[in-house]
């Protein structure tokens, strides 16, 4: 893969991108290739990749978890951020969440079945519904609410009631102890800019 700049500051990966994995518990491995794009923002990793497949074997349909842009849908925003955060690396970036993408579209296509691991729902329903497993609540709503508090300075957040329910502040109930080790990990704006969109 080469190497560009691009307008926005970041850079851009793109290319022939080639990968061998196979799913734990099997013996069989898939190797293929795909024509990849990775466009990486300037202010990684306090924001995420945007991934495109440029080669037209993925279908471009929700199914396939492709994005309206074009882009790859490789998890909610929150998980991929955690993941950056925990491991700040392209390459551990690519290993965690484009591989076992492009395995699972791989075995998916040749195979004609749907996709070999457990998926969310596509787009803001999906997200929130990982974010409901991440911070430990119960509904979509409580998820919402749990990213608005990631957005206000933690001082703030922590004198609100929990989004759980519980009847305590956010400062004296677990669930904090989900969402602080998010608050450095990418801008209050950026978080508000998720919860937006949901």
């Amino acid at each position: 893969m080469k190497l560009e700049p691009t307008g926005g500051g970041g850079i851009r990966l793109g290319g022939l991108f080639r990968f061998s994995a196979s799913r734990p518990g099997e013996e069989s491995t898939i190797e293929d290739q795909f024509q990849i794009a990775i466009e990486v923002p300037r202010v990684f990793p306090r924001d995420i990749p945007v991934v495109f497949e440029t080669g037209g074997r993925i279908p471009r349909l929700p199914e396939f978890h492709v994005n309206s842009d074009g882009s790859l849908c490789l998890g909610s925003p929150v998980r991929l951020l955690a993941i950056v955060a925990g491991s700040p690396s392209i390459l551990s970036f690519v290993d965690r969440t484009l591989v076992p993408f492009l395995f699972a579209v791989s075995k998916s296509v040749t195979s004609g079945r749907s996709f070999p691991f457990g998926e969310l729902p596509h787009g803001a329903s999906g997200a929130l519904a990982d974010y409901q497993a991440m911070f430990g609540l119960t509904t979509a709503p409580q998820a919402k609410q749990a990213l608005w508090a990631l957005s206000l300075k933690k001082r703030v957040a922590n004198k609100r009631p929990c989004p759980c329910g519980c009847g305590l502040r956010l400062g004296r109930c677990r669930v904090r102890l989900k969402l602080n080790p998010l608050r450095n990990a990418a801008s209050r704006a950026w978080f508000a800019r998720e919860a937006k969109k949901l």
